[in-house]
């Protein structure tokens, strides 16, 4: 096959060498994490400050951290912890304690780290859970929120390029009459229920479980309120098609 017939040239293989050169794990003998048994609420309590902004050691993790750290200070220590086991949890290994601490933080502290955090943060804790979730509703909710969040990434991103204000939905009668990719059928924007089929189901089950349920019901509100996504654009086409009748 001409590989300008395909979009990413080498297939699988090729994709999965570029995404694991990214996974390599840090150097666990410089990992300094807090014990599983540590008090969260202490951490809470404490600030970062500027010398957590300042490398330690010239180790790759120690700069890591302090790069990490530059982005919380003034916010807590526990704040902080999250995002540092987030990018221990995203290499192919971690310490060994990593995920159950990760998810300690979000069963027992959950109100704190969502005061702390701005969303970016809260999005990516959890798309940590969809591989270390320590139940099946928290791995499968990890799951369908970090593709439903990544792919809005791409295309709200892709969509700056048509200099499209990403508040204004499109014309309602003024569409390219070209067939959908992988011969999917029509979408009706007047009747159509894909988008509450995507979230509603994903919402519902992320309530099931404490150790999930308070920070993607925090997101999924978010994103309900949120003015600039394709769902609050498709609902205001609907509306406007809805208005001429």
């Amino acid at each position: 096959m001409d590989k300008r017939d395909v979009t990413y040239d080498g297939g699988l293989a090729a994709m999965l060498e570029r995404y694991n050169a990214r996974r390599k794990p840090f150097n666990p003998d410089v990992v300094a994490l807090p014990p599983l048994d540590a008090d969260l609420a202490a951490l809470a309590a404490q600030v970062v400050t500027q010398n957590d902004l300042t490398p330690r050691t010239a180790t790759r993790w120690s700069r890591k951290k302090a790069q990490i750290a530059s982005e919380f200070p003034g916010k807590s220590q526990l704040a902080l912890l999250n995002a540092l086991l987030i990018s221990n949890l995203r290499k192919y290994s971690a310490p060994p304690h990593a995920a159950a601490l990760f998810r300690r933080l979000w069963l027992e502290q959950h109100g704190h780290l969502l005061d702390q955090l701005d969303l970016r943060w809260q999005v990516s804790s959890v798309m940590t859970f969809a591989d270390h979730g320590e139940t099946d509703v928290q791995r499968q909710v990890g799951q369908a929120l970090r593709m439903l969040f990544s792919m809005m990434k791409l295309y709200e991103f892709e969509r700056l390029y048509g200099r499209t204000p990403p508040d204004v939905p499109y014309p309602v009668n003024d569409r390219l009459q070209v067939p959908l990719p992988l011969q999917m059928g029509d979408y009706s924007i007047r009747n159509g229920g894909l988008d509450i089929n995507i979230l509603a189901p994903v919402w519902e089950l992320a309530l099931s479980d404490p150790g999930i349920a308070p920070l993607a019901d925090h997101l999924m509100r978010e994103l309900n309120r949120d003015p600039d996504n394709i769902f609050r654009r498709l609902q205001l086409m609907r509306q406007k098609i809805q208005d001429k009748t």
